[in-house]
């Protein structure tokens, strides 16, 4: 089974902050904590209205949410609570919305593994849960906002009558105290699991964990974190299919298991490509993480960016003189020593690195405001927003 070892981060972060400077200068960044406060939020994305939206995985059974954070003051609200989450094995990680993206005022949401699995009696096995938080976990939903929600509203919450509703009707329709709609619709339902016996346990299984979003014309780019692939889902039908998957890597470490997960954790569209980052597996060898490049002509894939090490995010940009320029973001600079995450710039595909911000705690999810060229990076274990203003 795939394990990124969250907690492991999670039990130093408290330390790290009290290391980590409010105001850093690192090469050519200066950053500051922007927002805070926020329910462990994985992904962010700037709406066509220019605020932040944030996916949280929540901090237990259904309590995942989507926040509307002010992209100027830093400010608030809620968008949608309630939405499917719970504690994912092995490390009882919160898990829940792991991916956004827009389309005009629908609001298309990837839920991650929740509890759709549970610790296996054998350390590193997983089997099913016969009661899972909820029926919509390792699913993609879409939220239909009416014209002033973004504008207005002070949040909405799933109830759960409301996810019976939607298990029976395929949809779920939500009204605000200001007299706001929102329809929830089921995109696809992915399975929780997919079967994975060994010697030892003939009911193991390897959980699902759709892990972010991407969407050309009609069709979703999903990439599952564990699954180790990337979905393509029509955004009308809900039909999927495996578009590319990942085989193992070798381990280059003296120890650990021979072969290492590659961990797919989110996906960008550049032209008719997907930029694909790798988490990769346990022991993490540094370096060994890496963006790829998916051709959507015909799936073929090939490195893109290497010598990264737990990479979790990409960011296409151009700078003024419309230079190419790829951000990429690194949970870790070093999982096993606990080491912050960092935020780097490349520009050209194989040119020169800078890395802009070195003391991120658990970072998870850039983005950037076309406005100021400012990026905003979440953390998921302190529940900050961090602002990198690019000098």
């Amino acid at each position: 089974m795939t394990t990124t070892k969250f907690t492991t981060l999670a039990l130093a972060a408290a330390a790290l902050l009290l290391f980590a400077d409010i105001k850093v200068t690192a090469q050519s960044a200066t950053t500051s904590v922007f927002a805070t406060g926020l329910k462990a939020p994985t992904k962010i994305i700037v709406s066509p209205k220019g605020n932040l939206l944030v996916g949280e995985a929540g901090s237990g059974p259904n309590s995942g949410r989507i926040s509307i954070i002010d992209s100027t003051t830093g400010n608030r609200r809620t968008l949608v609570d309630g939405l499917p989450s719970g504690f994912a094995p092995p490390e009882g990680d919160p898990s829940g919305p792991s991916g956004l993206e827009m389309r005009g005022r629908t609001l298309f949401v990837v839920i991650g593994a929740g509890d759709g699995t549970l610790p296996g009696p054998i350390p590193g096995t997983e089997v099913p849960n016969p009661n899972p938080s909820s029926p919509f976990l390792s699913s993609v939903l879409s939220i239909r906002l009416s014209p002033l929600a973004e504008d207005t509203t002070q949040g909405f919450t799933i109830t759960a009558a409301d996810q019976t509703s939607l298990l029976t009707r395929g949809f779920m329709k939500l009204a605000d105290a200001s007299g706001n709609e929102l329809i929830v619709e089921l995109v696809t339902n992915f399975r929780n699991f997919t079967p994975e016996p060994t010697p030892d346990l003939l009911t193991n299984v390897r959980a699902s964990n759709p892990f972010g979003i991407a969407l050309r014309g009609r069709i979703l780019y999903v990439p599952d974190a564990s699954q180790n692939l990337v979905w393509e889902v029509d955004s009308d039908t809900g039909a999927t299919r495996a578009l590319v998957s990942f085989g193992p890597k070798p381990n280059p470490l003296p120890f650990g298991p021979p072969v290492i997960d590659v961990v797919p954790d989110s996906v960008r569209i550049v032209g008719k490509s997907l930029l694909v980052p790798f988490l990769t597996g346990f022991p993490f060898p540094g370096g060994s993480a890496e963006v790829r490049k998916i051709r959507l002509v015909n799936g073929a894939n090939e490195p893109f960016i290497g010598g990264l090490s737990s990479a979790i995010d990409v960011l296409p940009a151009s700078d003024s003189s419309g230079q190419d320029q790829f951000f990429t973001l690194e949970f870790s600079s070093n999982m096993l020593a606990n080491a912050p995450g960092r935020l780097s710039r490349f520009d050209n595909v194989g040119g020169s690195r800078v890395v802009l911000v070195d003391n991120l705690i658990t970072p998870t999810s850039l983005a950037q405001n076309p406005s100021t060229g400012d990026l905003f990076v979440t953390e998921i274990f302190t529940g900050r927003i961090i602002k990198v203003h690019l000098n």
